[in-house]
Protein backbone atom coordinates (compact mmCIF):
# COMPACT_ATOMS: atom_id res chain seq x y z
CA UNK A 1 0.00 0.00 0.00
CA UNK A 2 1.47 3.12 -0.99
CA UNK A 3 1.57 6.52 1.70
CA UNK A 4 0.12 9.89 0.85
CA UNK A 5 4.15 10.83 0.31
CA UNK A 6 5.00 8.07 -2.09
CA UNK A 7 1.62 8.89 -3.64
CA UNK A 8 2.64 12.23 -4.03
CA UNK A 9 6.29 11.37 -4.94
CA UNK A 10 5.13 8.97 -7.63
CA UNK A 11 3.13 12.07 -9.18
CA UNK A 12 5.07 13.89 -9.33
CA UNK A 13 7.71 12.25 -11.14
CA UNK A 14 4.70 11.08 -13.48
CA UNK A 15 4.04 15.25 -14.27
CA UNK A 16 7.96 15.59 -14.72
CA UNK A 17 8.13 12.43 -17.43
CA UNK A 18 4.94 13.99 -19.44
CA UNK A 19 6.39 17.87 -19.19
CA UNK A 20 8.46 17.92 -22.52
CA UNK A 21 5.35 16.27 -23.89
CA UNK A 22 3.25 18.96 -23.15
CA UNK A 23 6.19 21.77 -24.69
CA UNK A 24 6.62 19.79 -28.23
CA UNK A 25 2.23 19.88 -28.17
CA UNK A 26 2.51 24.10 -27.53
CA UNK A 27 5.41 24.21 -29.75
CA UNK A 28 4.12 22.88 -32.87
CA UNK A 29 0.58 24.81 -32.11
CA UNK A 30 2.20 28.18 -32.86
CA UNK A 31 1.21 29.53 -36.05
CA UNK A 32 3.80 30.45 -38.56
CA UNK A 33 4.85 33.89 -37.91
CA UNK A 34 5.09 34.88 -41.52
CA UNK A 35 1.31 33.71 -42.39
CA UNK A 36 -0.03 37.46 -41.90
CA UNK A 37 2.84 38.74 -43.52
CA UNK A 38 2.43 36.54 -46.88
CA UNK A 39 -1.43 36.94 -46.73
CA UNK A 40 -0.33 40.97 -47.09
CA UNK A 41 2.29 40.38 -50.19
CA UNK A 42 0.60 37.90 -51.69
CA UNK A 43 -3.10 38.72 -51.43
CA UNK A 44 -3.90 35.48 -50.37
CA UNK A 45 -2.29 33.47 -53.15
CA UNK A 46 -0.74 29.96 -52.63
CA UNK A 47 3.34 30.24 -51.89
CA UNK A 48 5.41 27.46 -53.19
CA UNK A 49 8.72 26.38 -51.16
CA UNK A 50 10.34 26.30 -54.31
CA UNK A 51 12.69 27.52 -56.89
CA UNK A 52 14.38 30.44 -54.38
CA UNK A 53 17.55 30.35 -53.02
CA UNK A 54 18.82 32.56 -49.97
CA UNK A 55 22.34 32.90 -49.27
CA UNK A 56 23.51 34.23 -45.90
CA UNK A 57 26.04 32.95 -43.63
CA UNK A 58 24.63 31.09 -40.75
CA UNK A 59 26.36 33.48 -38.13
CA UNK A 60 26.11 37.09 -38.60
CA UNK A 61 28.71 39.11 -35.60
CA UNK A 62 26.93 41.80 -36.09
CA UNK A 63 23.25 42.34 -36.73
CA UNK A 64 23.62 45.78 -38.70
CA UNK A 65 24.76 44.51 -41.82
CA UNK A 66 24.18 40.98 -42.89
CA UNK A 67 24.86 39.53 -46.74
CA UNK A 68 22.31 38.04 -48.00
CA UNK A 69 21.87 36.97 -51.99
CA UNK A 70 18.40 35.97 -53.13
CA UNK A 71 18.09 33.86 -56.86
CA UNK A 72 15.29 32.55 -58.34
CA UNK A 73 15.06 29.87 -60.83
CA UNK A 74 14.20 31.06 -64.13
CA UNK A 75 14.63 31.70 -68.08
CA UNK A 76 13.71 35.74 -67.37
CA UNK A 77 12.17 35.69 -70.55
CA UNK A 78 9.32 38.35 -71.67
CA UNK A 79 7.05 35.56 -70.95
CA UNK A 80 8.21 33.68 -68.05
CA UNK A 81 10.34 35.93 -65.76
CA UNK A 82 10.23 36.83 -61.92
CA UNK A 83 8.00 40.12 -61.41
CA UNK A 84 9.43 40.80 -57.73
CA UNK A 85 11.31 39.34 -54.87
CA UNK A 86 10.31 40.28 -51.42
CA UNK A 87 12.64 39.44 -48.22
CA UNK A 88 10.34 39.20 -45.13
CA UNK A 89 11.90 38.88 -41.29
CA UNK A 90 10.52 37.33 -38.37
CA UNK A 91 11.68 39.67 -35.79
CA UNK A 92 12.49 42.78 -37.29
CA UNK A 93 10.43 45.60 -36.23
CA UNK A 94 9.25 46.27 -39.31
CA UNK A 95 9.35 42.79 -40.88
CA UNK A 96 8.76 44.06 -45.06
CA UNK A 97 12.67 44.76 -45.44
CA UNK A 98 12.66 45.43 -48.88
CA UNK A 99 10.90 44.40 -52.38
CA UNK A 100 12.63 44.54 -55.48
CA UNK A 101 11.02 45.00 -58.93
CA UNK A 102 12.34 43.06 -61.86
CA UNK A 103 11.95 42.05 -65.74
CA UNK A 104 12.84 40.25 -68.57
CA UNK A 105 15.65 42.78 -68.95
CA UNK A 106 17.29 41.79 -66.05
CA UNK A 107 18.86 38.89 -67.28
CA UNK A 108 19.00 37.05 -64.05
CA UNK A 109 17.02 36.94 -61.29
CA UNK A 110 19.54 37.46 -58.41
CA UNK A 111 19.41 40.27 -56.07
CA UNK A 112 22.80 40.78 -53.74
CA UNK A 113 22.46 43.19 -50.80
CA UNK A 114 22.61 43.68 -47.19
CA UNK A 115 20.03 43.45 -44.31
CA UNK A 116 19.41 44.58 -40.69
CA UNK A 117 18.46 41.72 -38.39
CA UNK A 118 17.17 41.98 -34.68
CA UNK A 119 18.70 38.87 -33.14
CA UNK A 120 18.50 34.88 -34.07
CA UNK A 121 16.14 34.82 -37.21
CA UNK A 122 14.63 32.94 -40.26
CA UNK A 123 14.72 34.91 -43.30
CA UNK A 124 12.17 34.44 -46.19
CA UNK A 125 12.34 35.60 -49.72
CA UNK A 126 8.96 35.61 -51.72
CA UNK A 127 8.99 35.29 -55.40
CA UNK A 128 6.33 36.66 -57.75
CA UNK A 129 6.74 35.48 -60.69
CA UNK A 130 5.07 36.85 -64.58
CA UNK A 131 2.47 33.77 -64.53
CA UNK A 132 1.39 34.99 -61.22
CA UNK A 133 2.15 32.70 -59.12
CA UNK A 134 4.63 32.58 -56.12
CA UNK A 135 7.80 30.70 -54.87
CA UNK A 136 9.81 31.31 -51.91
CA UNK A 137 12.89 30.07 -49.61
CA UNK A 138 14.26 30.74 -46.31
CA UNK A 139 17.49 30.72 -44.36
CA UNK A 140 18.24 30.40 -40.59
CA UNK A 141 20.50 33.19 -39.37
CA UNK A 142 22.46 33.24 -36.01
CA UNK A 143 22.92 37.19 -34.88
CA UNK A 144 25.23 37.20 -31.85
CA UNK A 145 24.56 41.51 -31.87
CA UNK A 146 21.19 42.67 -32.80
CA UNK A 147 20.37 45.74 -34.38
CA UNK A 148 17.03 47.57 -35.23
CA UNK A 149 16.23 47.20 -31.56
CA UNK A 150 12.71 48.70 -30.79
CA UNK A 151 12.79 52.01 -28.77
CA UNK A 152 9.58 51.14 -26.79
Amino acid sequence: MLTPARRRFISMLAGLAAAPLFRARAARAQPDPFGPLLQQVTGGASVRPERVTVDTPRLADNGNSVPLKVSVESPMTAADHVRSITLLSERNPRPIMARFHLGPKAGRAVVVTRVRLNGTQRVLAVAQLSDGSYWSGSAEVEVTESACLDAT
